[in-house]
């Protein structure tokens, strides 16, 4: 009986310090910095309204990020030049599962000179969101290179008109 107790004891133990150790692994923050990039496209400009960057952690739910919204040339963020949309942005350790990216109505693009509207479905209300599993360990900062393809994203509408259709990939998630 008192064998049974032990080999308990003992294995309850295990199990505490198991646990432990994995839920302080997770426990604390993450900082993050994003930065966006593009490659070449067939237009003069392609103006993106940038109003929000948010990521979703399996810790924390949906978390707004310190975002610098604005209006960004897709077309001036190639060879090694970026835009940051986000410095030292703290998210709580663990797996992030979902980036979203939320556009504002001041999108446009310049073709022949001329500045078109881009419509956007659904950038506006729900974001821009890509799937990701990526783990973040507390009291590191991470970087993430977000590439948007303006050349794939902007889409010619029968009516002469362009719709936004944004093409998205993490091109990368850097330990700094």
């Amino acid at each position: 009986m008192k064998k049974i107790l032990f080999i308990s004891f003992i294995s309850l133990s295990l199990i505490s310090i198991v646990s432990y150790s994995c839920t302080k692994k997770t426990k604390g923050n993450a900082k993050l910095n994003i930065r966006m990039i593009d490659a070449p496209g067939d237009f003069q400009q392609v103006n993106v309204d940038v109003q929000q960057v948010e990521v979703h952690t399996q810790n924390g739910g949906w978390v707004s990020l310190p975002t610098n919204a604005g209006i960004y040339d897709l077309l001036t963020l190639q060879n090694d030049v970026s835009a940051s949309l986000v410095n030292q942005g703290v998210l709580p350790a663990g797996q992030m599962t979902q980036f979203r990216m939320i556009l504002g109505p001041n999108n446009t693009v310049m073709v022949d000179s001329i500045i078109h509207d881009l419509d956007t479905p659904s950038a506006q209300q729900s974001g821009l969101k890509i799937n990701v599993k990526t783990n973040f360990a507390p009291n590191e900062l991470y970087e993430i290179i977000l590439d948007f393809d303006a050349e794939k994203s902007v889409v010619k509408k029968g009516n002469g008109g362009y719709n936004l259709k944004p093409v998205l990939k993490l091109e990368a998630v850097n330990q700094l």
